[in-house]
């Protein structure tokens, strides 16, 4: 079992963020994968609270594509995933807010028939 928990803090400037809570010692292990492939460049920085490091993950700018492109956050020591984030980019997330929207309209649509039916009924 991992000794480390992850809280996820922000994305800024092409650096998503988070803090590693650690309940061992040393400098904590981390790997950061995008398609199986290890992204380089990953720093951990301790804070001034002791068992709190932050972790900064550069996004490659070959990363960002069209569709949702997932990053897995892991324990180097016991493989164990912390975590993960996306990105999510393009038409994909277009067509995906259209169809949460004609979603929704159809069950408003839906909500007001029975309701007007209701309405209507004198019983």
């Amino acid at each position: 079992m991992s000794t480390l928990t992850l809280t996820p803090t922000k994305m800024r400037h092409a650096v998503w963020q988070g803090v590693l809570h650690q309940t061992g010692t040393g400098v904590p292990q981390v790997t950061v994968t995008h398609l199986d492939t290890e992204i380089p460049d990953v720093t951990v920085t301790e804070k001034t609270e002791a068992g709190h490091w932050v972790l900064d993950v550069p996004i490659p700018a070959e990363a960002i594509a069209d569709g949702v492109q997932v990053f897995v956050i892991s324990d180097t020591v016991d493989g164990q995933e912390l975590g993960s984030f996306t990105l999510i980019a393009g038409e994909a997330l277009g067509d995906d807010i259209r169809a949460e929207v004609a979603l929704l309209r159809a069950e408003l649509d839906m909500l007001k028939r029975a309701f007007r039916r209701h309405c209507a009924d004198p019983d």
